[in-house]
């Protein structure tokens, strides 16, 4: 069982999820960060004990797996050899910036082709998903703060995030991420993981979790000491080389392109690029 949002006529839903079917749980924790703040185990009881009745998998639309009020903390740079790709230096701290909720769209939606900009980047990356409020966390503890993973296509608009030393406005164009398509429980290491990127098919990034220049314990440890986590806030670990806007010539996303993120044992993110339309 996997954990998701959802939409099922015109409501918004949140549940647990297997192969077939959505089973829902709003009715007991009305957001997605109280579910998770239940545990695993808790979920699980819930939909046995209320013998929910399963929504077919084909009659939802994935939603990304946060909330509107949780955070969305990514860190740059976090790949040695994508360091390399990019020219800069490894830096001794971890490079964070935040994106918003609106920036995103779930699996199996469209993400949106800025209309200002021909340089639309593409960018995997593993996402462990907060279970736990905790601050001051130490490291060798940090994993039993974190609720389950999923994938981001974190995406970046080239030119915009390059106008000022400051990265946002590349980072936070409308629909121009995708998130999901769900929150995997697992309890191996993350950094045993393997991430691939594809585009059209055709792998473009390909990295094992354990190439992190700062792993996911450092990250929430290091990300804890300023703000408070809590449950349904996301931490993205970073994209590795193979960026777009390092191949020569420049491999930029355009419209009818397919971007999918996968990493096994916690899933496969799929979303088709289409143009904005300026109204």
């Amino acid at each position: 069982m996997r954990i998701a949002r959802y939409l099922h006529q015109d409501q918004c839903r949140w549940g647990l999820t297997d192969e077939k079917h959505a089973f829902s749980l709003d009715h007991l924790w009305p957001t997605l960060d109280q579910g998770l703040a239940q545990g695993m185990a808790a979920l699980r009881r819930a939909v046995d004990d209320a013998s929910c009745t399963g929504i077919p998998v084909d009659q939802i639309q994935w939603l990304p797996p946060v909330e509107a009020h949780s955070k969305i903390l990514c860190v740059g740079l976090n790949y040695g050899r994508h360091v390399q790709e990019t020219g800069k230096t490894q830096a001794p701290y971890p490079s964070l910036f935040l994106r918003h909720l609106d920036s995103f769209v779930g699996h199996d939606q469209s993400i949106v082709k800025p209309a200002h900009s021909e340089q639309f980047d593409y960018e995997g990356e593993l996402v462990a998903v907060i279970g736990r409020e905790g601050r001051h966390i130490p490291a060798d503890q940090a994993l039993d703060y974190v609720a389950g993973y999923t994938c981001m296509g974190e995406n970046s608009v080239r030119d915009f995030q390059k106008h000022t030393t400051q990265v946002t406005a590349g980072k936070n164009f409308s629909c121009s991420g995708s998130l999901g398509p769900w929150i995997t429980p697992i309890d191996a290491d993350p950094s045993t993981l393997h991430l691939t990127t594809r585009l059209n098919g055709n792998t473009v990034q390909d990295a094992s979790l354990s190439d992190l220049i700062f792993p996911l314990p450092a990250l929430i440890a290091y990300i804890s000491t300023f703000c408070v986590l809590r449950p349904g806030d996301l931490i993205a670990t970073g994209t590795p080389e193979g960026i777009g806007s390092k191949r020569t010539p420049p491999l930029f996303m355009q419209e009818g392109d397919v971007l999918e993120i996968s990493i096994p044992g916690v899933g496969v993110l799929r979303t088709p690029v289409i143009n904005e339309q300026l109204s």
